[in-house]
């Protein structure tokens, strides 16, 4: 029995050595924000074992401060908590649709004592603190000039930051969530310009006034354009029973929220295609993009003019397609044709050898060649040579 309870205080040792009280690595920051935004808070927790951690919203001051613990869904599923226990504890609340009410003090709890939850009894380690303010305001007002720009080749957008008190850093302009950098200024002033000198298809979109107090603030300005639709390519090339596949799009402001794609018959009229109108045709839309694509082309029926049709909020616009459709040998009968030539030209060739005269053969009488020198000749002269030395 001594062996055990010496087993047993020699665990606790070992526990004790290695066990660590909690401590903050990183604290939740306080933030102002406006009605309706959303707020993050997050803290990070070290020790051994990972300590658990809680948050609270603190309301009222001292002494009459009252506590509430956030649980993930309170303020009717407006608080997320999240947490992971790794290496450390990490846990962040995430707080949306802010409201007036959701101003207040949000403290982070830690604590890795054993006891820390039990109610009948004093935990020996107290529940580290850290706390975060967030204050929610009213959003200022921007009066923006013009509201919206429709069919126009230029225009000035205005806004003018009132009722605030907050101090103004600067200001800019988005277009559709870019940031336009000539349009940035470092000045305290509550009133900012942009000029449009050339309004295009291109140009239209979301502009945004930016007012750089805490927290930022913003007014949507909409230019429109006109509905804008070109296809791809005017012209397409297709082989008989292969795929091809035919596309148009948009780039006005704002983009077609209905695309339609139709084929011209002979008489001049406009036949509807659909997905469900034969298994030829898969049509795919995107708000700023529309592809039909056409299956087992064939030859005498899918030649011919297409259509497609963009519909949004200010009209409607189309642009055609002239598609035509090859035989498969089209592309065999380059081919066939320079073969063709070649045996032509040799067939005239053998035949201009076949019929050409041949030339007349020489006889021996007439060959030119000189007779030749007998060897006694040649005995005859060494002969006499051979006289004259010996005289």
């Amino acid at each position: 029995m001594k062996l055990v309870w010496g087993f047993i205080a020699l665990f606790m040792c070992f526990y004790r050595a290695n066990a660590s009280a909690a401590g903050f690595v990183k604290c939740p920051l306080s933030q102002t924000k406006v009605l309706s935004d959303s707020a993050e808070l997050h803290c990070e927790v070290v020790g051994s074992p990972l300590p658990e951690v809680q948050w609270w919203f603190i309301e009222g001051n001292e002494p009459n401060e009252t506590f509430t613990q956030l649980f993930d869904g309170a303020r009717d599923d407006r608080v997320q908590v999240n947490a992971t226990y790794i290496a450390h504890t990490t846990s962040t609340i995430h707080l949306t649709d802010l409201g007036l009410n959701d101003s207040g003090t949000y403290e982070c709890r830690a604590s890795n004592d054993p006891d820390r939850n039990e109610l009948k009894k004093t935990p020996k380690i107290k529940w580290i603190r850290s706390q975060a303010n967030v204050i929610v305001i009213e959003t200022p007002t921007i009066i923006s000039d013009p509201l919206e720009v429709y069919n126009q080749t230029s225009a000035v957008l205005r806004c003018n930051l009132t009722e605030t008190t907050l101090p103004v850093k600067g200001s800019h302009w988005l277009w559709n969530g870019k940031v336009i950098d000539s349009s940035k200024s470092t000045g305290a002033s509550p009133y900012t310009t942009l000029r449009l000198e050339k309004i295009t298809m291109h140009s239209g979109g979301k502009y945004e006034c930016v007012f750089l107090i805490e927290p930022p603030v913003q007014r949507v300005v909409e230019v429109k354009t006109p509905p804008n639709v070109v296809a791809y390519k005017h012209s397409e090339n297709g082989d008989e029973n292969d795929k091809t596949l035919l596309t148009c799009v948009s780039h006005s402001y704002p983009l077609p929220h209905d695309w339609s794609w139709y084929k011209t018959q002979e008489n001049g009229s406009l036949s509807a295609i659909t997905n469900n109108t034969t298994d030829k045709y898969e049509i795919k839309s995107t708000p700023n993009k529309t592809s039909l694509a056409i299956l087992a082309l064939n030859i005498e029926l899918d030649k011919g003019e297409y259509v497609c049709s963009g519909t949004s909020k200010l009209g409607f616009a189309s642009d055609r397609i002239q598609l035509r459709v090859r035989s498969r040998l089209a592309a065999v009968w380059p081919f066939l044709g320079i073969v063709a030539e070649v045996i032509i030209l040799v067939t005239i060739i053998f035949i201009y050898e076949k019929r050409r005269k041949p030339d007349e053969i020489p006889d021996d009488d007439d060959s030119g060649s000189a007779p030749l020198k007998s060897n006694s000749d040649t005995n005859h002269k060494d002969k006499n040579v051979r006289q004259r030395n010996s005289n």
